[in-house]
């Protein structure tokens, strides 16, 4: 049972770094990503292959891991920052797909469908193979804390404030004499290291990476983890991504209660649960579980 919530645990600070990079890129900025599996299976893939193909140390193919995210995230942004959030969420998605098309297809490098194997992991040896799982949950809460205080770091900053005003009102902001486009690219960037970083801890904990695990729904469970928590919040994010998180993994054992529930009916029913989950929030707590600050304060002074 213990193996289990610190494997429940570890899964969870990964959807925390996607929610805290969304919530940098579209929550605080406004900018539609709907390629967050794109970045997490660039991330992953990015240190794996460096790691078990070219025999980079693992911290070093994280480290390029982040860079590889940071520079697609800038790259994105710098030809699509100009686009409405409708047209960048297409473009978004289909850098996504881009990405699970490539690893998918370039086997000789990726291994394709078959999967890519990663033997290597960070910090291996410093403790007993039974008590290294506790040691890796440890590593990943390290990343959400640092990404956490990036992040609020950001929020806090008078850049904060411009992201905001760029989230409300890009004209406005640009009138005032804000290069908003150069926001943009930096904010895009930063969210896309992030996602990278994610992506990178994920293939060295399961040390098996396939291309049907980065599906456009990585992204949908991300954008859920944020509206429900509360977009611009960063506590709240975290809050939602537990939320999102438990639920969907917790859902497993419906299977063990009602036998009766085929795979596939219960996989199905594990997607509709967080749908509820969303709609009832979305009805009940319009503005999230723990809302930005201002619209906690308009709703006291409303109370």
């Amino acid at each position: 049972m213990l193996a289990y919530i610190v494997s429940l645990a570890t899964f969870v600070g990964f959807f925390m770094l996607l929610a805290i990079a969304l919530n940098l890129q579209w929550g605080m900025t406004g900018m539609v990503n709907f390629g967050i599996a794109g970045f997490y299976a660039l991330g992953a893939y990015t240190s794996g292959i460096l790691s078990s193909k070219l025999g980079l140390p693992v911290g070093l193919a994280m480290m390029v891991a982040v860079l590889a995210g940071l520079a697609a995230g800038a790259a994105l942004a710098l030809l699509s920052g100009r686009l409405r959030d409708d047209y960048l969420a297409i473009v978004t998605l289909g850098f996504g797909e881009i990405v699970r098309l490539i690893i998918l297809n370039e086997d000789q490098i990726t291994e394709g469908p078959r999967g890519l194997r990663i033997a290597e992991q960070p910090l291996a040896g410093w403790v007993s193979v039974e008590n290294y799982p506790l040691l890796y949950l440890g590593l990943v809460v390290l990343a959400v804390a640092v990404a956490f205080a990036l992040s609020e770091t950001i929020r806090r900053a008078p850049m904060g404030r411009v992201l905001r005003a760029i989230r409300e009102d890009e004209l406005v902001a640009s009138v005032l004499g804000k290069a908003v486009l150069r926001h943009k690219i930096r904010i895009f960037a930063i969210g896309g290291g992030i996602m990278g970083l994610a992506g990178a801890l994920y293939a060295h904990y399961v040390q098996n990476i396939s291309p049907d695990v980065f599906l456009p729904m990585v992204a949908i469970f991300i954008w859920m983890s944020v509206i429900v928590g509360g977009a611009g919040n960063n506590w709240g994010l975290l809050l939602g991504a537990g939320i999102v998180m438990v639920l969907l993994e917790g859902s497993r054992f419906i299977g063990d209660i009602a036998p009766w529930i085929d795979a596939e009916k219960l996989s199905a029913g594990r997607i509709i649960l967080i749908g509820v989950l969303l709609i009832v929030t979305l009805h009940l707590r319009p503005q999230g579980l723990i809302p930005e600050p201002r619209y906690r304060n308009k709703f006291q002074r409303k109370s």
